[in-house]
């Protein structure tokens, strides 16, 4: 019986996420982001409350946790592209799935699949309980759900791109450790530093207003769109040089 090209794509799509789905990893990095992301809102909704965050809106105390969640989100997509380097895995998938570049591109979409998910559940948990726990506030009852969707959805996306742009990555690097220092190294460590030297055009700094609504108000920055444009360039870049390095290399 011959395979249509179709049902060839849900079957590699259809394993790849089968691949992901059980994958330890994976589960307990998306229950620690969860976790991590509780108790951080916990905190700036408490100094929110004790009106140390001035005049921050709900939805800025909420999201002040992205900077931290990225992590978490660059762990799994590294992860997802790793893991398989691991005791020679590779090898037996491109045995079965010889095609390197639609199971790479297979790879991603099941990544994207269930990342998009965590994403939308682990940042509407952080907005939720800021809500929650200053419902009686100014900011509270002044908050407009259109625009807390909106910021939710520029999380989501922003999350989602950073795991599929860390997973180009670990794809060319093939090694966990190094692709987690470089990326960690990046956006925690000579971005935050750097401060305004670097321009606003690199993705952790063009990511920001896809949800930092607040921010984008303003004329001299970027908005939600221009952001989430550049962001997903810079993933498409990486992509496309982790799926044509692929296929020119050996397993």
């Amino acid at each position: 019986m011959r395979i249509t090209p179709g049902r060839k794509i849900t079957n590699i799509l259809g394993a790849e996420l089968n691949k992901l789905v059980t994958l330890p990893s994976i589960w307990l990095t998306i229950s620690g982001t969860f976790i991590l992301n509780l108790a951080l809102a916990a905190a700036f909704t408490s100094i929110g409350q004790q009106g140390a965050a001035g005049s921050q809106s709900i939805l800025d105390i909420g999201l002040a946790t992205m900077g931290y969640l990225q992590a978490g989100f660059i762990l799994l997509g590294i992860l997802a592209a790793c893991s398989e380097y691991t005791g020679g895995q590779i090898r037996s998938t491109l045995t079965v799935m010889p095609w390197r570049g639609l199971q790479l591109s297979a790879k991603l979409a099941a990544l994207a699949t269930i990342t998009v998910t965590a994403a939308l559940i682990i940042a509407a948990s952080g907005v939720l309980y800021t809500l929650f726990m200053m419902r009686d506030t100014a900011a509270g009852a002044g908050i407009e759900i259109d625009t807390m969707l909106k910021a939710l959805a520029g999380a989501t996306g922003y999350l989602t791109l950073t795991a599929l742009l860390s997973a180009a990555i670990g794809s060319l690097l093939r090694r966990t450790t190094p692709a987690l220092v470089i990326l960690l190294g990046y956006y925690f460590v000579i971005s935050p530093v750097s401060g305004d030297a670097l321009p606003g055009y690199f993705p952790d700094k063009a990511g920001s207003y896809m949800y930092m609504l607040s921010s984008a108000d303003k004329s001299d920055v970027l908005t939600p769109m221009q952001g989430t444009g550049i962001v997903m360039l810079w993933t498409l870049l990486c992509i496309t040089a982790a799926i044509v390095l692929y296929r020119k290399r050996d397993a």
